[in-house]
């Protein structure tokens, strides 16, 4: 079988897309929920684990 450029191309393309496709269905499979929901919460912790309502009302509470 004489492989040129164009069928090197090709294969790469179609080695590329499978890969693509496993990595978004591995993404969204329902094992990787519980990790998306803790990554989810992470913008509203404050840097000691604390969430930012409870120390917002803490806050407002002290006043």
């Amino acid at each position: 079988m004489d492989m040129d450029i164009n069928a090197l191309r090709s294969a790469v393309t179609l080695i590329s897309f499978v890969l693509f496709l496993g990595i978004a269905l591995w993404t969204w499979s329902k094992r990787q929920r519980s990790q998306h929901e803790a990554a989810a919460q992470l913008p509203f912790l404050e840097e000691d684990g604390e969430p930012v309502a409870a120390a917002a009302a803490r806050f407002q509470g002290s006043k």
